[in-house]
């Protein structure tokens, strides 16, 4: 083994032969948890990426999808409930092929392709429901191709067609919902869902369309739209009135002396009127006129008369007669005005607007005056039965002085966790800057330090070398210490560099007893005396 490995592995069992209990434990849970989380990692690099090979199967679907990946001996995984299954990514397509080719999946809601398996000797009626099924199906693809929606399914009452307009129906639809993960759709995906079945089926309108979710909520109900659409409507049109008058006021009798509220009421439904109305033009304008003249004379014979009672015949007295008549028809021109009104879902049908100013406060306004400008900015029909209310009351001031409070007491709270949070934070700084200077200066010093010997009758002492002279003096002249011998300078021992190199390495104990044995043996060569005397006070002590 190269010497560099060597030393390298003497001073790490050199290190670790220094460890605590404490330490030496916490050194083998930190290597096992490096070694149980190279192994995850390792496992994690080694799993294929998969990707959904196909979503939104039936439960026979996913059953044979994976039959056929078990047979050809492809890694799988089910998710969403067992309704997607991914394959590995270099297995997507191949897999795909290879399911088209065995007709899977086989699930599918049929659509348009319903007609072609139709044959020339269907009845109308099959032909009518096989057409109805069809749309259903396309229907309910496209809407379950949308975002949030896993399922869809849309049932079409489409009425027979009648000669007679009194008995004419509109076609109805109803669409059941699965979303995805039990979220609900917002307001603009109902919307879109309903707009879209009714424009796909001719005659039906989007109050004609039913929706339901897989929870049982109605989201859309027949005659009326969007379940939640007449209520918002209200809300924002109250807010929005609420805002400009509030605006308004404050503007002429000052903020917080004046209280709004609006009450709207808004058509859940739609409805048509259709009025005709017949005048006659100025003038008199005739578009035709027809006359009819009929003339008869007498003859010289007898005649037979006119019929008298009894129906008897009575001779004329005369012999001979003449008669004549004039039948006239006239056609007058006539104005004709048809009139059809529509008023749609969320239409404003009647509002009321209530105003309290304050009393003790408002000066220069009157209660007209305030109900004039009211009635121009909100809009304000007394056709409708819109109707507009302006008091004078005494406002309370204990909510104010409440509210005061409380906002003092929120800014005050908010100034103290700013300042908190100053503390804490020059807190932490200052620690952090403060552990920094330590460390340098603990650093610095050490670097500067130089351990020095000092041999005494008492034995060796080991002091720093950082200390100035007049502090050395004066250590010597307290302690009685004699000047330390100057022992010849061993050459440093080139050590080659390692790994593991430290910048302050203890000696081993092997050294440190070679190194003080030498200075015991110079002592005794340099001072015999001295050195005797130590050595048997250090006899007398052991035996003692």
């Amino acid at each position: 083994m190269p010497r560099l490995l060597t030393n390298s592995f003497e001073r790490l069992k050199r290190i670790v032969a220094g460890f605590t209990v404490a330490q030496r434990t916490i050194a083998v849970i930190g290597a096992a948890l490096l070694v149980m989380g190279v192994i995850a990692l390792g496992s994690w690099l080694a799993k294929p990426q998969m990707s959904p090979l196909f979503t939104g199967l039936s439960p026979s679907d996913a059953s044979a999808v994976v039959e056929q990946l078990k047979s050809a001996g492809v890694a799988y995984e089910l998710t969403e409930g067992g309704a997607t299954v991914l394959v590995p990514d270099a297995q997507v397509y191949p897999q795909r092929l290879a399911a088209a080719a065995a007709g899977l999946p086989t699930d599918n809601t049929g659509g348009y392709t319903l007609l072609d398996k139709m044959g020339v000797t269907a009845s109308e009626f099959q032909q009518s429901v096989t057409y109805k099924r069809a749309i259903e199906g396309e229907l309910a693809a496209t809407i379950g191709a949308m975002s949030g929606v896993t399922a869809a399914s849309v049932q079409l009452a489409i009425p027979e067609q009648s000669v007679f307009v009194a008995d004419k129906q509109h076609p109805t639809a109803s669409v059941f919902l699965k979303t995805q993960g039990g979220s609900s759709l917002d307001d603009d995906q109902i919307a879109a869902i309903v707009h879209l079945t009714s424009a796909s089926i001719p005659g039906m309108t989007p109050e004609d369309v039913a929706v339901t979710d897989q929870s049982g909520r109605v989201l859309a109900a027949v005659g009326q739209g969007l379940t939640d659409s007449a209520s918002t409507q209200a809300s924002d049109h109250e807010a929005k009135v609420a805002g400009s008058v509030t605006k308004m006021l404050e503007t002429i009798v000052g903020p917080g002396n004046a209280t709004v509220s609006v009450s709207a009421d808004v058509a859940n439904s739609t409805s048509e009127r259709m009025d005709e109305t017949y005048t006659a033009p100025e003038g008199g304008v005739m578009t035709n006129e027809q006359t009819r003249t009929q003339t008869s004379t007498g003859g010289q014979a007898g005649g037979t008369g006119i019929l008298g009672p009894d129906n008897i015949a009575v001779p004329d007295a005369g012999g001979s007669g003449s008669f004549e008549s004039e039948e006239s028809t006239r056609n007058n021109a006539v104005n004709k005005t048809t009139e059809k009104t529509t008023t749609p879902a969320g239409e404003v049908t009647r509002q009321t607007v209530s105003i309290a100013l304050d009393r003790g406060s408002v000066q220069g306004v009157t209660a007209e005056q305030v109900q004039a400008l009211v009635s121009n900015a909100a809009g304000i029909n007394t056709a409708r039965g819109d109707t507009v209310t302006v008091e004078f009351v005494d406002f309370s001031q204990s909510a104010a002085a409440a509210a005061a409070a409380a906002l003092q007491a929120a800014e005050d709270e908010k100034a103290a966790q700013v300042q908190s949070e100053i503390v804490r934070t020059a807190i932490i700084g200052g620690s952090i800057v403060l552990a920094a200077v330590i460390v340098v200066v603990a650093l610095l010093v050490r670097r500067r330090m130089k351990r020095r010997t000092l041999y005494t009758e008492d034995g060796p002492i080991e002091y720093f070398a950082s200390m100035t002279e007049t502090e050395e003096q004066k250590l010597k002249t307290l302690k009685g210490l004699a000047e330390p011998i100057a022992l010849p300078a061993v050459p440093p021992t080139k050590v080659l560099p390692t790994l593991l190199d430290i910048e302050e390495e203890p000696e081993a104990p092997q050294v440190l007893v070679e190194q003080r044995r030498r200075e015991v043996e110079q002592l005794a060569k340099s001072d015999p005396q001295n050195a005797a005397k130590a050595l048997a006070n250090m006899m007398d002590e052991a035996m003692v």
